[in-house]
């Protein structure tokens, strides 16, 4: 929503581009490799990884635009390293804010100043805020410049259904409707997914009582790019709000709502004025400000059971929701979308069996169940969903008030990549490596590597990273990385003479060994491809 007076996409900052429907008709109801429903982030991630590994796709949005407002605007390292994967990271580094600490208030008064893990071995920081109209409009730039990505806008998807071989899709658009054929679909059209709807499938879970409005407001103001939590202010008794700092002297303001106070009044321009300013004061900011966009939003974590239906893959909100605690939406999405991205490639292509496909849902499910995990504990920090839980909450920030080491109970559990340990990909660890050193199926850390980082070397596909110069495997799509024990690598990796650790095109462990053998690198690398093993 905005002020009076000025539309949907009549911002102060933004300047929203038009996109017109395809007006050249001849190809569109050729067959397509991959056909994905829905451009916002997620859809358009999908299909630069996609494009990445040789495989055409087209895209499917019913909008004119890019989405109004601010909306998902933390994005966390992992991405950065997605993003940096696609080739399109460069206008995120130029425009996103980069930040590493958070502040938390009770009634005022400072309860806790926290610290993200950060070092000399990490490319990029923690965290980053962007509005996500930049983060949408800098994948399309990408997304221009790759050949294989079609993108049609104005065109909504209204029928779908299973065929030999695919998926046929029915489409409307300005100028009529047709069908296309695709061997498979990403459906990729957010929360309301109405290819859910159309497949008959339905989101479990648990729906949370508390709502916040989130409001952007331009201001000049100087306070530094950190997360600030308030809890039980003065401008809203009992409630919490969040503060971040965004590019263009943009600020994004999220309070939540009081038990007695409905959402038609809540959204109402005079009282988001108002709200905004209460916070304002509260914040002892008392210049000039313009409101930008509002809208209102319920923390639930909710689910597929199953991410996948046939050759339909469910990626970002139309597979999950979770609450926006720990940022964890948009990056969880941007992980589903790289995952599903790279297996269909390397199926497609012939590189790996139609059941390396069947990991997509586990690991993603299970990542998404570990999100609900630690987000639901801290909604129920930020919202309680009962009296009891507010009860302890509050005597919980009661107590930091006078006890520093309960300030603790304040910090947010910050979004961090999934360990596929089960994954049915994934080869058995081997235990005889040391505590401190990533398992097999977790992110592969980063390190310096001479003068940039051990993630500037992995290939395109699969990377063999290997201390033992004697190790040879000849394998396709396969880049082998041999690496002294002298290198910050081999102490992040905890590495020995013969260690070698097999890395997937999604940065994750595929297998690692302690003393590696070339049929146990073969062994895995079939299996990771959904392969028997030769």
């Amino acid at each position: 929503m905005r002020p009076v007076g000025r539309s949907e996409t009549d911002s102060l900052y933004f300047s929203y581009p038009h996109f017109e429907p395809p007006q050249e008709r001849a190809h569109l109801e050729d067959r397509a490799p991959v056909a994905i429903v829905g451009a916002g982030p997620i859809g358009m991630t999908a299909a630069l990884t996609l494009a990445r590994h040789g495989i055409a796709s087209v895209l499917f949005e019913s909008k004119a635009t890019f989405n109004d407002g601010s909306r998902a605007i933390c994005i966390a390292r992992p991405s950065f390293h997605i993003l940096e994967r696609i080739g399109a990271v460069s206008p995120f580094l130029d425009k996103a804010l980069g930040w590493t600490k958070g502040r938390s208030f009770y009634r005022g008064k400072q309860i806790l100043e926290f610290e993200m893990p950060d070092s000399a071995d990490e490319k990029y920081r923690p965290m980053y805020n962007l509005q996500q109209q930049f983060i949408e409009q800098f994948l399309w730039q990408a997304i221009v410049a790759q050949p294989l990505i079609e993108l049609r806008w104005q065109s909504t998807v209204t029928g779908i259904q299973d065929i030999a071989g695919g998926m046929m899709l029915e489409v409307r658009d300005l100028n009529g409707t047709y069908t296309m054929p695709a061997e498979y679909v990403l459906a990729a059209d957010g929360a309301r997914s109405p290819l859910r709807k159309m497949r008959g499938h339905r989101l479990h879970g648990e729906y949370y009582e508390g709502k916040y409005v989130i409001a952007d407001v331009q201001m000049p103001h100087d306070y530094p790019t950190i997360r600030r939590a308030l809890f039980d202010p003065d401008c809203r008794p009992g409630g919490t709000v969040l503060v971040h700092k965004q590019p263009d002297d943009i600020w994004r303001i999220d309070y939540q709502l009081a038990d007695d106070e409905s959402e038609a009044d809540a959204t109402k321009e005079e009282n988001v004025r108002a709200s905004v300013a209460a916070v304002l004061a509260d914040l002892d900011y008392h210049g000039p400000w313009e409101l930008e966009w509002w809208s209102i939003y319920s923390a639930n974590t909710l689910a597929l059971d199953d991410y996948r239906d046939g050759r339909l893959f469910f990626i970002g909100d139309s597979a999950h929701i979770v609450p926006i605690f720990g940022v964890r939406g948009l990056n969880n999405g941007l992980a589903d979308a790289e995952n599903i991205g790279w297996k269909l490639a390397h199926v497609l292509t012939g590189r790996a069996e139609p059941a390396l496909l069947d990991s997509y849902s586990p690991e993603r499910r299970g990542a998404t169940l570990d999100v609900f995990a630690n987000a639901s504990k801290s909604a129920r920090f930020m919202t309680p969903p009962t009296r009891g839980w507010r009860l302890m909450r509050d005597a919980a920030l009661n107590l930091a008030l006078s006890h520093d080491f309960v300030g603790f109970l304040a910090k947010p559990r910050q979004m961090t990549p999934y360990t596929y340990a089960d994954s049915p990909i994934v080869a058995a660890d081997d235990q005889t490596f040391g505590q401190g050193s990533p398992v097999a199926g977790a992110a592969l850390p980063n390190a310096r590597l001479g003068e940039g980082f051990l993630s500037d070397h992995l290939g395109q596909g699969y990377t063999l990273i290997s201390f033992d110069a004697a190790l040879r495997v000849d394998l396709p799509d396969l880049v082998t990385l041999h690496l002294a024990l002298e290198t910050p690598a081999a102490r992040v990796l905890g590495a020995g003479p013969k260690t070698a650790y097999l890395v997937r095109p999604d940065g994750h462990i595929a297998a690692r060994w302690h003393d590696a053998a070339p049929d146990q690198v073969l062994a895995a690398f079939h299996l990771s491809q959904g392969r028997p093993a030769q």
